[in-house]
């Protein structure tokens, strides 16, 4: 077996007998292991074994892309003659080419995010059957949609005609447990997971079938509620799509489409001052982290928005370009997003702060419109009054408009899932619009 730099090579000699005016190549070699239980008996087990290549080949100002999991030798020249011949075909575009030279990754951070985690069969059904198993052991708890674990390990070459030729590995591990909770008629599902580039750093099989156990019963005896206005809260496990909004609507795409509920606006206030949004790539041994984006630009920590005014657009070379801008080293998306804030408080502070509302911990739905910032989704959670939770809720719809949510952002918690690439915590808006019982 090749490694990916050998495979690189052959695929650069192979491009120097077509008249190729640039070239990038990406290639990535992975490996893992999913093991599922459901009811104390063994559903899946899968091992996986993949490699993938993707060419682009330049022309001029004609791109060509093609892509193949086939790495033999053949397979690779099929890949790079389909690549070639999709460029003589395809129409200059004035917007294309490789992004400049200086701001390439030629040499590459130690993030420390490769922790492999050589998990045997046995190991695997052990752990998957244990959580389960705790879970099951709640009072309530009438099914399950069963317990997964699983191993990801890997690595990514970017190589282009600027001489550079880099490597990121990387590894992810989880473990998940879906219930099902029943009292009388009422029937209630809830998931929970965890999830590290460790496996040493995993919570233990035992936390996740509690947590899911009692997250299930929790939602037992939910409610509809009235029609009204009132202040939303947003738990940590939805929070972070509010900013995945925001960060897709100053994306470079969306603004030289001019589809986006945020065009030009630079410098603009979108948030309340004491937040802003901050992208830490470099921070070591975190979800998220990650050290050169697709078009193999070296990230960069940096503001996208800074005391609640937008910095920047988040651009990937071809965006930049589109835009008569420089690249924010983001093709393929943000990395390791930080939302930076003044409260120091949880969920509960938060809770108590808002007196009477709504607690969203679900969402369902499409609902959103990027050009407009309409927001409408169906939401479950827990109604609010004097400061405590007084039943969980379902069957409502929840919305708004983006613009006046972010801006409407009046507390941020200190309780941050770091489990995902948007590093926030709770997030209490002021008001927003609940569809429930037309009573």
């Amino acid at each position: 077996m090749m490694s990916l730099e050998q495979t690189a090579q052959q695929v650069i000699q192979m491009l120097k007998r077509h008249k190729v005016s640039d070239y990038e190549i990406s290639l990535s070699a992975s490996s893992g292991v999913s093991t599922a239980v459901r009811l104390g008996k063994v559903e899946t087990l899968e091992y996986h074994l993949d490699k993938s290549l993707d060419i682009n080949v330049y022309m001029g100002q004609a791109k060509g892309h093609a892509s193949s999991v086939d790495l033999s030798e053949n397979g690779i020249l099929k890949t790079v003659e389909s690549a070639c011949l999709i460029a003589k075909y395809t129409q200059n575009d004035p917007f294309n080419g490789l992004a400049p030279k200086e701001l390439m990754a030629f040499e590459v951070p130690d993030l420390d995010l490769y922790h492999p985690w050589e998990l045997d069969p046995s190991h695997s059904i052990d752990l998957a059957m244990r959580c389960e198993a705790q879970a099951l052991e709640h009072s309530g708890i009438d099914n399950s949609d069963g317990a997964e674990v699983s191993s990801y390990q890997g690595e990514g070459l970017y190589a282009n005609s600027n001489d550079m030729m880099s490597v990121q590995k990387g590894a992810k591990h989880s473990l998940s447990c879906s219930v099902i909770a029943k009292r009388d008629k009422d029937m209630q599902t809830a998931y929970e997971y965890t999830a590290a580039l460790d496996a040493q750093d995993l919570q233990t099989p035992e936390w996740v079938g509690d947590g899911v156990a009692k997250l299930a019963k929790s939602k037992l005896g939910a409610r509809s509620l009235s029609s009204q206005k009132c202040p939303v809260i947003f738990s940590p496990r939805v929070s972070g799509g509010l900013f995945s909004q925001l960060i897709s609507a100053l994306g470079g795409s969306r603004q030289y489409k001019k589809s986006t509920f945020l065009l030009n606006s630079l410098d603009q206030l979108v948030l309340p001052e004491n937040i802003s949004i901050l992208e830490n790539p470099f921070a070591k041994k975190t979800i998220g982290s990650k050290a050169f984006d697709r078009d193999g630009v070296l990230k960069r920590t940096q503001y996208f928005v800074k005391d609640g005014r937008v910095q920047s657009y988040v651009l990937s070379q071809y965006s930049a370009n589109q835009l008569k801008l420089k690249t924010t080293a983001n093709a393929g998306g943000v990395n390791n997003l930080i939302i930076e804030h003044q409260f120091d408080g949880t969920l509960d502070e938060m809770t108590r702060l808002m007196d009477k509302g709504l607690i969203v911990t679900e969402l369902m739905g499409q609902g959103v419109n990027a050009t407009t910032g309409d927001y409408s989704r169906g939401a479950t959670g827990f109604w609010v009054e004097n400061g405590e939770i007084q039943h969980p809720v379902s069957g409502i719809t929840i919305a708004g408009n983006l613009k006046d949510m972010l801006l409407g952002i009046e507390h941020i918690g200190s309780d941050i899932d770091h489990r995902n690439n948007i590093k926030v915590g709770s997030i209490m808006i002021n008001q927003m619009t609940i569809a429930g019982d037309s009573e």
